[in-house]
């Protein structure tokens, strides 16, 4: 069983720009374990991800030697759609041809935002995602129980899925849904069937550019994500941010609604309460010191982001070898942390500190290993090199923290 110690505090924070003549306030929420921030999200109305929308978009070019299509959604928004994606359509225009064309109409749901001169990427695999099913229209037969629970839990939800089989959308039962009573997978399983039937049904008559489905605003997933058995309290200091996640729970997890707390001290702020500038400030920096003595330099690129370990001031002993491994143990521990609470994702390269043997090497592997396993976003740890650098690739669900942030000043100094 697991131990209530999850608090997510959410608040606004008046954004200064350096680049525009007016203040912006962004909402932002923190997922704490105890005094550490496992997860930092940020949102603002005008820059909210196109992630996990769903629109009537229309098909204005097919490159074949890239396998793949660009849809138009909005007005000058293409989206790069590989054919392999494009399987399963449902189009609200087409010209009934064996294979998609220029010109078809057909539903998308936005995979990955734009960046810089990327285009957004889309599927015609509608995902609807509650906190204990997702429901799937490309894989209609797919009754699938998430992988991290036991036999005995898997044979259970599985016979329950069974139960529920449609011939419309596919279904896979997420953890969450370890601890849900019968009634309140019944309860979600028609709200979301009812989500589906309207986009899909009603989709087909909608015109072109039409969004038939908006993503929720971050701290909304983070609610519906979090573990049932994890979460000990949410917190804010905002009046508009209670109402709307009070609407939330009191729809969709009743049981949480006793966990919702209005922080409304007016002598001392949630923000310097909970030290949420020390916070984002740690999260954004490039170097991130380790309790050793050593420290991992952080720094994204365009195709990449490279993770160094360095020894900084770590004092162990004579033996060189040993203290290597020992910074570098620490190193993958932190490196997984840091991965999950600044959002890094595609590819990353650790460069660790020479190692000689391979059993060291094992060591450091399994240690990070055994973190990125606890991260909700799917990490994995693919292989290292000769050289030592170790090479690991986490799945792109929404912005990194870095370009969340973009080009604003939190500090309320």
């Amino acid at each position: 069983m697991k131990t209530l110690s999850h608090k997510l505090i959410i608040t606004k924070v008046p954004y200064v720009s350096r680049y525009a003549a007016d203040d912006q306030t962004k909402t932002v929420s923190f997922l704490m374990n105890h005094k550490e921030c496992l997860e930092i999200s940020c949102d603002i109305e005008e820059e909210r991800s196109l992630i996990g929308n769903i629109y009537v978009g229309k098909v204005k070019n097919i490159v074949k030697n890239i396998d793949a299509a660009f849809v138009e959604i909005k007005k000058g928004v293409l989206c790069f759609l590989p054919l392999s994606e494009a399987e399963g359509a449902i189009f609200t225009k087409t010209k009934e041809t064996d294979k998609l064309a220029v010109g078809d109409e057909l539903l998308v749901q936005v995979l990955k935002d734009g960046v810089k001169t990327k285009a957004p990427v889309v599927s015609t695999n509608l995902n609807f995602t509650g906190r204990y099913f997702v429901f799937t229209t490309k894989r209609k037969d797919e009754l699938g129980v998430s992988n991290k629970l036991g036999e005995e839990d898997r044979k259970r939800l599985q016979a329950y899925a069974a139960t529920k089989e449609s011939d419309a959308f596919g279904m896979i039962l997420r953890t969450n849904a370890k601890n849900a009573s019968t009634e309140e997978l019944d309860a979600e399983y028609e709200y979301l069937k009812e989500v589906h039937d309207k986009v899909v049904n009603f989709g087909v008559h909608k015109t072109v550019f039409s969004l038939l489905m908006q993503d929720e605003a971050p701290y909304i997933k983070q609610l519906r994500n979090i573990r049932q058995d994890e979460l000990e309290e949410i917190i804010t200091d905002d009046k508009d941010i209670y109402e709307q996640a009070y609407e939330f729970l009191k729809s969709h997890q009743p049981a949480d609604l006793d966990k919702l707390r209005m922080y409304e001290d007016a002598s001392y702020s949630l923000w310097n309460l909970y030290g949420l500038e020390t916070l984002l400030d740690d999260a954004t920096r490039t170097r991130v010191w380790l309790k050793s003595g050593g420290y991992l330099v952080i720094e994204p690129t365009e195709a990449l982001t490279v993770i160094d370990v360095n020894t900084g001031k770590y004092e162990g002993g004579k033996n060189a070898d040993s203290t290597f491994v020992k910074i570098n143990q620490e190193a993958a521990v932190e490196t997984a942390k840091q991965l999950r609470l600044r959002n890094i994702s595609g590819i990353i390269i650790i460069d660790f500190i020479d190692m000689k043997t391979e059993a060291d090497k094992l060591d450091v592997l399994s240690a990070l290993n055994k973190e990125l396993k606890k991260d909700p976003v799917k990490a994995t740890l693919v292989d290292m090199t000769k050289l030592n650098l170790a090479e690991v690739t986490r799945k792109k669900v929404k912005k990194s923290l870095r370009e969340q942030l973009g080009n604003y000043d939190y500090r309320r100094n």
